[in-house]
């Protein structure tokens, strides 16, 4: 069959099982939309207002599904549009494949209308990719890029491919990619390393497990939750590890990190061995690194071999896929309960619950709504079924604390790169990913202006998502921060802001605004009840600040609650 490389493309992505791409058409990628245009009964393009959101709804997608999410672009401006989303794709692991339109193979390097060298400035932020210069590579290499991106740590590919590949007929053949030499996406699993662990598991007197988003990723959700019921251990969650164990499950004894919960934080530096699953130390958990739990030994269990060691120094390093790990694991380790132990962390949490959260969700200061009530709301009208994408700043890390959840896949945020504006399209591709579940946008009003353009994608597409506006009138993380180390010089960080009600109104999405704390229950419900797309402003306290906290560089055990 000869065909053009466009419509090789389209093919290869059919191939592949792609069913749903985002993207934003131009010159250099117009043969793709053509081609596009003709498939679209197989196809399903949608057509984002800015190509970082067809980046951000991409990632929603995967995360949500576990599928490779598609984004599309023209060269030059489109290209570079990308890399913010890419680079958030690569520090968070989630499987992309971007593809984009180039310059006709004659013009690269001549400055030619529209050119940027898009491969050399996305190498560092992609797992690979690869420049297409003739229409008879695009199969192979199409391949490969769906593979690398799934397979083993996944994370983001771009293939850029010039004008005249995509003009250019070829004969026309596919064949998925299952093996690349010298690329091994999983280490071969040593059952002597995971005897090694077991047998300091079970030798152990306060053992505490920190699971991230590995477990997610390598679908070990089940062998985790048997892992821990029967060893007993309290087990603690870094935020893209949230919802791999229920909320309430009775030995989840919370979140890890900068604004985690005061036990976990406070015992990562008593316990005597640290078992950390498909997690990577990264300095948001660890705090000052001389100081981290230099009195336990750490066992890693790990899929990426250049994790191990680099941040932590390890006692046993176990590599491999988690769920095959966890399984040879499983009948190596003693019943136990630790009782003793896991009283500890419930003795903290109620110095917590004392101090920080009573406040959060029931205030009695006569103070305004807090985003801790909120996010309580909210999981009183989806009683914890919603998945909840949240944004950058305090409301993420109010969600990340209160949200409860009942299954996977259901908190999806932006971790290692801290992307303002990524929740509402990544609330798109959520929602397009499953649309059998409620998806709850937890934006600030700082970040939502980043990505606000994306309301148009909702209108004209009509998926339901429902968005929540956290509005403090502040960049309030950043306001924290001036408050508590900068003496409290607020510089830069008040927001006077639009009617945001009236701008939602504009895309035709019903709207709400709520000021009074007694009007927010009926203000969620109605939001959770519609059928349709929902935009839902809280004013909220404008100097409210999320605690416990770690301050930047400090040990762990230095933990604030005020």
């Amino acid at each position: 069959m000869k065909i053009s490389g466009a419509e090789a493309v389209i093919r290869c992505l059919l191939a592949e099982g792609v069913d749903l791409v985002y993207g934003y058409p131009g010159g250099a990628i117009m043969p793709v939309y053509d081609e596009l245009y003709k498939f679209q009964d197989q196809l399903h393009h949608v057509l984002v207002r800015h190509e970082q959101g067809a980046t951000h709804a991409a990632q929603g997608y995967a995360r949500a599904t576990g599928k490779v999410g598609v984004a599309i672009a023209t060269s030059g401006p489109g290209a570079t549009n990308l890399v913010t989303g890419i680079a958030d794709a690569q520090i968070d692991s989630t499987p992309m494949v971007c593809i984009t339109g180039q310059v006709g193979r004659h013009l690269l390097g001549s400055d030619a209308f529209q050119e940027t060298d898009i491969i050399g400035i996305s190498t560092p932020v992609t797992k690979w990719n690869f420049q297409v210069t003739e229409a008879s590579q695009i199969p192979e290499i199409i391949a490969k890029a769906f593979y690398i991106a799934r397979s083993g740590r996944p994370g983001p590919v771009l293939i850029d491919i010039t004008k005249n590949a995509q003009f250019d007929e070829f004969e026309f053949s596919y064949e998925k990619c299952t093996a690349i030499r010298s690329y091994v996406p999983v280490p071969k699993l040593k059952l002597d390393k995971v005897a090694e662990a077991a047998a300091l598991i079970n030798s152990a007197k306060k053992p505490f497990i920190v699971f991230g988003q590995g477990i997610i990723l390598g679908q070990a959700e089940e062998q985790l939750k048997a892992f821990i019921e029967k060893s007993g251990i309290p087990a603690g969650w870094t935020i893209l590890g949230l919802s791999a164990l229920p909320t309430d499950h009775p030995l989840n004894v919370g979140m890890l990190g900068m604004h985690g919960n005061y036990a976990p934080n406070l015992l990562t530096n008593e316990c005597d061995v640290l078992i950390a699953l498909g997690m990577r130390f990264d300095d948001r958990v660890t705090g000052k690194l001389s100081t981290y739990a230099k009195q336990a030994k750490v066992i890693h269990f790990e899929i990426d071999p250049a994790e191990v060691d680099k941040n932590v120094k390890t006692e046993v390093a176990v590599l491999g896929d988690v769920k095959e790990a966890l399984n040879a694991l499983l009948p190596l380790i003693d019943a136990k309960s630790h009782d003793l132990w896991h009283n500890e962390f419930k003795e903290l949490h109620k110095i917590e619950v004392e101090s920080v959260i009573n406040e959060e969700l029931n205030p009695t200061n006569g103070k305004g709504i807090s985003m801790g009530e909120t996010m309580e709301m909210i999981n009183k009208h989806s009683n914890g079924d919603a998945i909840i994408v949240s944004d950058v700043g305090q409301h993420q890390m109010f969600a990340c604390r209160y949200a409860k959840f009942n299954q996977t896949k259901s908190n999806i945020t932006s971790g290692g790169l801290g992307t303002m504006g990524f929740a509402l399209p990544a609330s798109i591709g959520a929602k397009m990913g499953r649309p059998d579940r409620e998806v709850v946008a937890i934006i600030g009003d700082g970040g939502f202006q980043m990505t606000i353009q994306e309301l148009g994608t909702i209108f004209q597409t009509k998926v339901p998502v429902k968005i929540v506006i956290l509005n403090n009138e502040f960049l309030g993380m950043v306001r924290q921060w001036q408050e508590l180390f900068f003496d409290n010089r607020y510089a830069s960080t008040n927001m006077i802001n639009p009617n945001f009600v009236a701008i939602a109104e504009g895309y035709y999405i019903k709207s709400k605004k709520v000021t009074q704390r007694e009007d927010l229950d009926a203000a969620v419900a109605e939001m959770m009840a519609s059928k349709d797309s929902y935009f839902l402003e809280v004013m909220v306290e404008k100097e409210n600040n999320v605690f416990p906290m770690i301050p930047t560089g400090a040990c762990v055990s230095e933990i604030r609650l005020s």
